[in-house]
């Protein structure tokens, strides 16, 4: 646990000072969970693989637990197990004991005084476990909120005070990207990307990479950007598929035969995410 917790600290880094951004890729079970792993070997890439409560609960606490300290350890590249979207700090207790090397506190609903007090006890709770931990300011909204004036905008002065007050090691930061799909274009805030940059050294977290243009992805990556969370366009692209392969299904078949057929289609989506994230630094 403490391995992979300073790891991803230095890939985030690395990433940072190079310019280019880690992607980490949602899963909902065994079967995408496997697909990002696979697709972070055949590009010889580092990237995140993360999941929300819902899914981990769904999974079983223990056994989503086990999949990742299995998956990261016998990858053969650098794969982080992260916990998403936490927004309780007993959550986040439980999945540092249990071997997540990565957490997110999601408090970017409450006030700033609130946000603080709520990150700083996951803060002091991982540290003392080499445990990473992520938090959010600006709430960011699911995508048919995009379009509404200043929802979920990051005050870089109140991202610069959370940062200064709980040493927290990246934040994700609301800039007018949303979770989902988009019901309209999302107008990206360049000017207050960089404004957050120039108060805050920690890494910059991009949520809601799902439906924004590789041109997009690569300009936020440049202004600062340094982990694009995708996990729609995964969910969505496994769905699809299975209710194609459905079609297909012969009694005689097995699930596994129809995840093999799955997998590829995703690991396409996956690769594609990461050469974008990869490539910015390179534009």
């Amino acid at each position: 646990m403490v391995v992979y917790g300073g790891m991803l600290k230095g890939l985030l880094k690395k990433a940072q000072k190079e310019g280019y951004a880690i992607p980490q890729f949602n899963y909902s079970d065994v079967w995408d969970f496997r697909a990002i792993v696979e697709a972070a070997e055949e590009e010889k890439s580092p990237l995140i693989v993360a999941a929300i409560p819902r899914v981990i609960d769904g999974i079983g606490r223990e056994l989503s637990a086990a999949l990742g300290s299995i998956g990261m350890a016998g990858a053969k590249v650098p794969v982080v197990h992260h916990l998403d979207h936490a927004t309780k700090v007993e959550y986040c207790f439980w999945a540092i004991d249990a071997g997540f090397p990565s957490v997110m506190i999601d408090a970017s609903m409450c006030q700033l005084e609130e946000n603080i007090k709520t990150v700083k006890q996951v803060v002091d709770y991982a540290h003392n476990k080499g445990v990473h931990v992520e938090a959010e300011i600006g709430h960011i909204p699911m995508g048919k909120d995009v379009g509404t004036e200043g929802v979920g905008l990051v005050n870089p002065e109140e991202a610069a005070e959370l940062v200064k007050s709980c040493e927290v090691d990246s934040l994700a930061i609301g800039i007018g990207t949303a979770h989902g799909f988009y019901k309209s274009t999302p107008k990206i805030d360049y000017e207050r990307l960089e404004k957050v940059r120039s108060l805050v050294d920690v890494p910059l977290v991009l949520h809601g990479g799902t439906g924004i243009s590789e041109e997009a992805v690569q300009k936020v990556i440049r202004g600062g950007i340094v982990k694009v969370n995708i996990g729609t366009i995964i969910r969505n692209t496994y769905l699809t598929s299975l209710g194609e392969a459905l079609k297909n299904m012969e009694a005689a078949d097995h699930t596994v035969d129809i995840h093999a057929a799955i997998r590829p289609k995703v690991k396409a989506v996956i690769k594609e995410w990461i050469r974008v994230c990869m490539a910015a630094g390179k534009v």
